[in-house]
């Protein structure tokens, strides 16, 4: 499956423009660091893209990513993505390999960024640093659904500090801003 299949793949389930961003801003994420770690970016983009695809219709934790392996299986994607898919939610696959705790890493954490953004009077991800997103994460009020102990944890798991990792995410993400809607009133 090539990145056109799998978004389509992902419009054709999803409808949530907010949730559409998410999986955008874990793809942009994941291939960041894809490239850091000399691995396959396009692999690792895809596992991102598709990792949300059906929690519209399996909107449980019992059944979200469990239930939409098989919509993956029967449109080809790879064993290896729908096992690191299956990996980041409830389904009882332990995070093993790199590709699995990147996923996991990188999927709370945009949204944690997505809301710091998004209460900036630039409405803009080109002037935020981690440091604006420590002062809202100490805020527990603050994006109260983002679980900051879970988002520490898999930064640890995956080897990153946390507020090096904050800062890489929020590079990935600049690089997809304007797709995002999170240019505000800057230019890049």
């Amino acid at each position: 499956m090539d990145r056109d299949q799998a978004l389509s793949l992902v419009r054709q389930y999803v409808k949530n423009g907010s949730l559409i961003n998410h999986m955008l801003a874990v793809e942009a994420a994941m291939r960041f660091y894809a490239g850091k770690y000399g691995e396959d970016p396009d692999m690792w983009g895809l596992t991102g893209l598709l990792h949300d695809f059906d929690w519209e219709i399996h909107p449980s934790l019992e059944e979200h990513p469990l239930a939409g392996a098989p919509i993956l299986r029967e449109n080809g994607v790879s064993e290896e993505i729908i096992t690191a898919i299956l990996s980041h939610g409830s389904a009882g696959i332990p995070r093993q390999t790199r590709l699995h705790k990147a996923l996991y890493a990188c999927d709370e954490i945009t949204g944690l960024i997505t809301a710091v953004a998004l209460v900036r009077p630039s409405r803009s991800l080109y002037d935020l640093t981690a440091s604006s997103v420590k002062k809202k994460w100490k805020d527990k009020a603050f994006a109260a659904g983002a679980n900051r102990e879970e988002i520490a944890q898999a930064a640890a798991d995956f080897g990153v500090d946390l507020w090096i990792h904050v800062d890489n995410v929020i590079l990935a993400m600049r690089g997809i801003a304007p797709e995002l809607g999170l240019v505000g009133n800057l230019t890049p």
